[in-house]
């Protein structure tokens, strides 16, 4: 079955009740049972609910996976897999990452026993040397979030299997439609499903996608455990987004390659960061592995100050103002003060969040339209 039609199908059945096609939102927080333990499949929502279970299921055939869990936040779906760890245990990451995921490493986990090592990941030598018997995890996103950094799953799934640790991969950006994580050695997938999944920006959620089963039960009894699960309501938004999403990423995609060209000729700009530009260190891995190379942009100013970048970010009107990412308007935001802002200045600095750092959202508008408005901001 090709993914676009797979992303109409995946995990949906008509209502068995009424013959509805779209999976009714089950509004109720518990479920009446004939006798103790004598129910039909569901006890309580925060343990399972028809509507996200659905979406679950969903999002794991989308991945290729046999297990999905759906969280309140992207951030609650990472907090589930830390806590599969232990005191002691250590964690390889990579130098370019969310500011969200490194503060709940280094704030949150750090102070309960859990080390992490944060490395420039395109050198696979950089994540071999920190390797050693208490590696657990290797946190891998790609493309990374601003620098657009491509990362080889495949080699680092080798390089997890070798040290007896599982490989996790941050797949928000590139979403199942342009890269399947699991097919190339991962065994366990995330996304902020607020951004591209759900994709239009009227839902906060996170999920996990795992294969192993043993792996899933641990997942399980945390989500549970936890109760950082996701509403009904919010469950069948993101089903309803999911249908469309392969033909969204695809003109994101193509919106993407034009921009990303626009900015590369432009005077005032000064670098461009997009995996689809044979110039990107590593764009031969990005070839390999995705099936295109997605609507992120992230480029400098060639007047690198925070002043500059304010001027552009103030100066659009279709590129809105915002955090976030993956709906279908465009946004554009400042790494530097706003998702990057928990990073240390000179941390940040070194893998290139400059004070002048733009990243865009490129939405499904029009492209000659949304180069417009760049110009005029950019002018």
């Amino acid at each position: 079955m090709k993914f676009g039609t797979k992303a109409v199908h995946a995990g949906v059945a008509p209502d068995p009740t009424t013959g509805a096609i779209m999976t009714p939102i089950y509004q109720t927080s518990t479920y009446v049972q004939a006798a103790p333990g004598d129910h039909k499949g569901y006890e309580y929502s925060r343990t399972g609910n028809p509507t996200r279970n659905a979406l679950e299921n969903a999002i794991a055939e989308l991945e290729n996976g046999k297990y999905g869990a759906c969280f309140g936040s992207g951030m609650a779906a990472i907090d589930c897999v830390i806590k599969m760890l232990k005191p002691g245990d250590e964690v390889i990451s990579t130098n370019d990452l969310y500011g969200g995921t490194y503060r709940l490493f280094t704030k949150i986990y750090e102070g309960f026993g859990i080390k992490f090592h944060f490395v420039p990941m395109g050198d696979l030598e950089s994540v071999k040397t920190k390797v050693n018997a208490n590696t657990k995890l290797i946190w891998v996103e790609t493309p990374t979030n601003p620098m657009m950094n491509i990362i080889d799953i495949e080699a680092m799934a080798k390089i997890a299997k070798a040290a007896g640790a599982l490989l996790a991969v941050d797949n928000t950006f590139a979403t199942p439609a342009l890269q399947q994580p699991l097919d190339l050695g991962a065994d366990i997938i995330m996304h902020s499903v607020t951004k591209y999944l759900g994709g239009h920006s009227d839902v906060v959620m996170g999920a996990l996608v795992v294969k192993d089963k043993a792996l899933s039960e641990r997942m399980y009894f945390i989500q549970n455990s936890s109760g950082a699960v996701c509403g009904p309501m919010d469950s069948f938004l993101v089903l309803r987004g999911l249908k469309t999403l392969s033909i969204r990423m695809k003109q994101h995609c193509i919106n993407g390659k034009e921009i990303a060209n626009f900015l590369k000729d432009h005077p005032k700009v000064d670098k461009v960061y997009w995996p689809g530009f044979e110039s990107h260190p590593n764009h031969e891995v990005a070839k390999k592995q995705m099936s295109g190379f997605g609507g992120m942009v992230s480029f400098t100013l060639k007047e690198n100050t925070i002043a500059a970048a304010t001027k552009v970010l103030s100066g659009t009107h279709l590129f809105s103002l915002a955090e976030s990412l993956g709906g279908v308007e465009s946004l554009l935001g400042h790494p530097a003060s706003m998702t990057h802002a928990s990073i240390p200045k000179e941390e940040r600095e070194k893998t290139g969040v400059v004070d002048s750092l733009i990243r865009l959202s490129i939405g499904i508008e029009d492209a000659e339209d949304l180069i417009d408005d760049l110009k005029k901001a950019l002018a």
